[in-house]
């Protein structure tokens, strides 16, 4: 349960911290979101697999880094078809709730976990060299002063 949440509240910063758009990000940056894709795609066949086909919880999320990242067309395919490959890997290869299906489960919440460590790590780091020098701040306080942030939903 820890890691679901852990995993929703990553993709809930995911999309605070999204640019403008996807095309910002880099090939890295890309691929890891389409490995996230497939995870997401993965934990929705899995939960599905327990909790019947009506329930969305992974689906809804995958709808929501969608629409935060605001992929390109090329993206946005392999964003969806990761996801719908790693729903239909996981639905075949575990049809029904079983001990050895809450483990899978459990393995790839583990890795989305990671995957989305990994991006917001990347999306919430800071160019040192963009920032001002001590000599610059000397010489223009105004430059060293921080300016807060509107809150974000």
């Amino acid at each position: 349960m820890r890691s679901k949440l852990l995993i929703a509240a990553a993709l809930v910063a995911l999309g605070a911290a999204a640019p403008a758009s996807a095309q910002d990000r880099s090939p890295g940056v890309r691929q890891t979101l389409v490995d996230l894709a497939y995870v997401l795609g993965e934990v929705h066949a899995l939960r599905q697999a327990c909790l019947g086909a009506e329930d969305q919880f992974w689906r809804a999320r995958m709808i929501r880094m969608v629409e935060a990242e605001q992929p390109d067309t090329a993206l946005d395919r392999r964003l969806k078809e990761a996801f719908n490959t790693g729903y239909a890997s996981r639905q075949s290869e575990f049809p029904e709730c079983t001990g050895p299906a809450r483990r899978a489960e459990i393995a790839a919440l583990n890795k989305g976990q990671n995957l989305a460590g990994q991006l917001s790590k990347v999306m919430n780091t800071v160019k040192l060299d963009a920032l001002p020098t001590q000599a610059e701040i000397d010489a223009d306080p105004a430059r060293g002063q921080v300016t807060p942030r509107p809150a974000t939903r």
